[in-house]
Parts: structure tokens; sequence; C-alpha cells
């Protein structure tokens, strides 16, 4: 059965719908059959259980639902969940590089989408794409809400970044397409994001409403493109983006019908799923439950209720942002406002995703990350501005390791210093510098013995830059290790841009400043 044939399979109805225009006797469960909510803690806890017997959708993981120290965890806490309801999916923001949540406290193994982008080998971003599938399906998981699609056109963007493949709209389509194929071959469900594009924004939509200034004709020329190349490989879901396109009206593309008109007149038949309903764009306008009733009647399938750690600020515990979702979609169908239908034709595509990552593997599974040196492709993918032939790095030693980095991206969430724990053969002394005030900073550095390097994921960030001529009037014989954009132009002054910051891109860096 294809793709196209799941997806055009109907919801079955159930007994006791009644004549037109009544309520079904099954709408708690129908309801429940189009939300996929977060929750906290490494075990099922009982409401979700509830829930989940209920016909709830699935569950999104996030990091603090999994323990590395634990083998198997994650594959038990998945079992769990489809005993309590074997269709349901289970989703993870699982990208490689930057963003993981599978490999959040170590660090990623894989290399984001910024390095396979740089190295521009689509056989090598598919095998990206399979060891993904491998993490995802290792740990029970059977949908994985990547890989970016987006174009990073604008520098200052401060979401997307390195989590895109690239700022040119033809690498980003093939890149793309060869994600899904990859991660796809593991019968795990890739979902392409932030359509209909977020590469060309200044805002983020986890803080703020964000808009794209362009016109539909340069979304469809720039930004569309990569979207299209997903339908055509197959992709099974995509993710709806909280950005304005003035074009297509004043609502974020996820409460807009004329976003998801735009997709599925792109050939799009699968699931359709918002971004997090808790994200600012949607929590501090509409709210999350109004913005569920709205994502619904736009054409979205599946509601993504987003991490319900972000709520316990505001009082709120992982049940009630359920229950805030789950209660306004009731009191919409209640009132008449969201047709029964709606409902219906969502949660058949969201069973047809199911079923489709239930069946068999086409071949056995085998163990695509080793197809691949990921440590080597990370250095080859890494470009050295001003450096000599000499290693900054002997083997040994001590390092002095200023972070001039600024707040983190609210995708990948707060992180350790991978470069800090690649450097553990030397004596590795960290200076934050933004705990630190010029003075401090100067006087730190002058006494510092041994290799200076400077860790900063922004060269258009301001402070950033600022913190870094310090450093290099201060220690000439600094090493700026770029974790952000590259620049188009070689940099004046020693840098590795490594185009991400993960394990493996931090271990790579590490090998070629020794010379390996």
């Amino acid at each position: 059965m294809t793709s196209s044939e799941l997806y055009h399979t109907p919801l079955t109805p159930r007994e006791g719908t009644g004549k037109a225009g009544q309520l079904p006797a099954d709408l708690p469960r129908l309801i429940n059959s189009v939300i996929l909510p977060g929750f906290v803690g490494t075990t099922v806890p009982p409401w979700l259980e509830r829930a989940l017997r209920e016909g709830l959708a699935g569950v999104v993981y996030f990091s603090h639902n999994l323990v590395p120290d634990v083998p198997g965890q994650a594959a038990a806490l998945s079992a769990a969940i489809k005993a309590a309801n074997p269709r349901a999916v289970i989703g993870v923001d699982e990208e490689g590089g930057n963003v993981t949540r599978l490999q959040a406290r170590d660090g990623s193994t894989i290399p984001g989408a910024a390095v396979l982008g740089a190295l521009n080998e689509p056989a090598t971003t598919e095998s990206a794409g399979r060891a993904l599938g491998q993490l995802c399906r290792d740990a029970g998981i059977t949908l994985t809400i990547a890989p970016v699609a987006d174009v990073n056109t604008n520098v200052d963007n401060p979401v997307i970044g390195v989590r895109a493949f690239g700022s040119s709209t033809g690498l980003v389509q093939v890149h793309t397409a060869a994600a899904v194929t990859g991660i796809q071959q593991l019968r795990v469900a890739a979902c392409a994001k932030h359509f209909p594009g977020h590469g060309d924004t200044v805002a983020d939509s986890h803080m703020d409403v964000a808009r794209v200034e362009l016109s539909l004709a340069d979304m469809a020329e720039f930004h569309l493109p990569p979207f299209q190349s997903a339908v055509d490989a197959g992709v099974m879901a995509m993710m709806s983006a909280h950005i304005i396109v003035p074009e297509l009206g004043g609502l974020p593309a996820t409460l807009n019908p004329a976003a998801a008109k735009l997709l599925r007149g792109m050939g799009f038949e699968g699931v359709l799923i918002t971004d997090a309903l808790d994200m600012a764009a949607v929590r501090a306008t509409v709210g999350p439950g109004e913005g569920a009733v709205l994502a619904l009647l736009a054409g979205n399938d599946l509601l993504c209720v987003g991490n319900p750690l972000n709520a316990y600020t505001s009082g709120q515990n992982d049940e009630a942002c359920y229950l805030e979702v789950f209660d306004a979609v009731h009191a919409a169908v209640l009132s008449g406002r969201l047709p029964v239908d709606v409902l219906r034709s969502a949660a058949g595509r969201v069973q047809a995703m199911a079923r489709w990552s239930a069946t068999a593997l086409p071949q056995p599974s085998t163990s695509p990350q080793n197809d691949v040196d990921w440590l080597g492709a990370a250095a080859r993918a890494c470009r050295l501005d001003a450096l000599g032939d000499a290693p900054v790095l002997t083997g040994a030693g001590t390092v002095t390791l200023v972070d001039v980095r600024t707040g983190h991206n609210m995708a990948a969430g707060v992180t350790g210093n991978f470069l800090a724990e690649a450097l553990s053969n030397y004596a590795v002394t960290v200076l934050e510098a933004a705990r630190l005030s010029a003075v401090e900073l100067e006087v730190a550095l002058l006494q510092a013995v041994g290799a200076v390097l400077v860790l900063s994921d922004s060269l258009t960030s301001a402070a950033q830059l600022e913190a870094l001529e310090l450093v290099f009037s201060t220690a000439p014989q600094a090493v700026c290790i770029n974790a952000g954009l590259a620049p188009r132009e070689a940099s004046s002054f020693p840098a590795v841009h490594c185009h991400g910051f993960s394990q493996v891109t931090a271990r790579a860096v590490a090998a070629l400043l020794e010379g390996a």
C-alpha cells in the first residue's frame, strides 16, 4: 500500500455515531486522537496512561523524559506507552547536531544539518537520516520531528541558523529529500519543518510572533521548494510554523487555512502537525486552547501541545496543559464551531501514519551509524581560516577556553560545554565572558598559560564580537571556534568554523587543533 493510499483510508466510524448532526458517542476518544502532549517524568504518569487508553494520539519526548545512564530506559518507556495504546505516535525532536533529545546530555554523535550542507554529499546526508532513524527506532520512537527544511537566508535568524542545511534553495532541496529518505528507511516517520519556511525571520516564534516580509512569489521561489522536495520524497509529516506571511493573511501559518491549502496544493497528503502550542506566538496571543481549535479549523491534523516544563513557571502541570487543549476542542465541537468531520479526517491521517510505522521494515535493520565515520565527516566539513601549519594543541598541557556565547537556542535548549569535554585530556580553564567584566576577562587572559580558544556561536552578535576583540587584543595567539554560521569571507583572525555545536563537532575540532 502506498503512502497516498494510506492517507486516503478514512478513520473507521465507531458505534454510537448517531444521525447526521448528532454528536458521536466516541467524541472524547476522537478529540484525544488529534492531541500530542508532552509529560513530566521518566515513566508514564497515571493521567497519561488514562488518556492513552482513551485514544490519545501519542506523546512527544523531551530530554527530561530520558535517562541516558539507564540502558533501555527509553525503549521501556515507549513499550509502556504502546501497552496503553498500541497505535500511539511517539515523537521526538531529533535533528542531529545542535538539537537532540536522545543524546542531550553528552551531545549528538550525528552531525547537524549545517555540517551536512557544508559537506554537500547527499549520500552522507541520507546516511545521517538512517542513523537518526535507527536512534529513534531503538528507543521505540515512531516520529522524528526532522529534518529542518528551512532555507536560512537571514544571517540574523535567532532560531534556525545551523539547524538548516544552508542558505541556498537548491542545496536545501537536495539534502531535505536525502534526510527524509534516510530516516524513513527505518519506518520512522520524518516531519519536515517549519512550513512555509522560517528561514528569513528575525524573531524566534518561541518568544514572539515571527513575520516573513516576503511576497508569496519570493516564498515560492526561495523557501517552498525544499518542502516540495520533501513531499516528492514521500515525507509522512510536516510541521507548520508560527510565522506570518502577509500575502496569506494576518494569522500565523499554524492557524491560517490559506497556509494548509497551499501545502495540500503541493500534493502533501500526510499529517500536518502544529509547532508547539505553548510557544509565545500562540500562547501570548490566542492561547493554547483557542490555538488548538484554530489550528484544526485551519487544516492541521495533530496538535503538538509542547514542553510541559515551560508551563510550570506559570503554575500549570503537564496534565493541565493537555486538558487546556482537550477542553477547548471539546467546547468547540459542542458549540458547533468545530465540525466532527474535521476531527475524523485529521484522526484518519494520524492513524494511517501510525499504521505505516508499525509495519515491518522492508529489509533487516542494520547498524547505520557504522556506515560513516561521523567524526571524520564533521572534521572534513570544518573550514580553517588564518591557521598556520603547526598544531594549536600538542596533546597535553593547559587550555584556556573563553566562552563568549550569549544565551542559547530555544530549540536546542541549554547544553553542556561539549568542547571542554572534548578537551578532557588537557587542563582546561573555562572563562564565561558573560559572567566577567572586561577587566576581569583581560586579567585572566594575561595570566593564561598555553593555548587560548574562544568559543562563539554568532559572528554577527555585537556582544560576541566585542568579546572576541578583547580576547585577540590580549591573547593574539587565540583561535576562535565558531559554532555558528560561517561567514562568506575568510576571517581575518585564526578560526575554525565547525557549523554547529555537538559532541561530534567538538571532537572534530579538538582533533583538527591537534593536527590529526
